[in-house]
């Protein structure tokens, strides 16, 4: 699980950089930019539900407070 979240998380990140890669080169002409992003939110929200439901199926131990 923990290889999972670094890997979604790294995909996040390596797509942010992209964006902006695209949007310092293309100068914002291009569609580049928005898709890049739109993967991006798309890979967040994935990590997400992928953070409840390892919650909710026990694969994320609850910390005691």
């Amino acid at each position: 699980m923990k290889l999972l979240v670094i890997a979604l998380v790294a995909l996040i990140v390596s797509s942010l950089g992209s964006a902006l890669y695209y949007l310092v080169k293309d100068k914002g002409q291009s569609e580049r930019t928005v898709k890049a992003l739109t993967v991006r939110v798309g890979l967040s929200v994935s990590l997400f539900l992928l953070l409840m439901l390892g919650y909710y199926f026990g694969l994320i131990p609850q910390q005691g407070l």
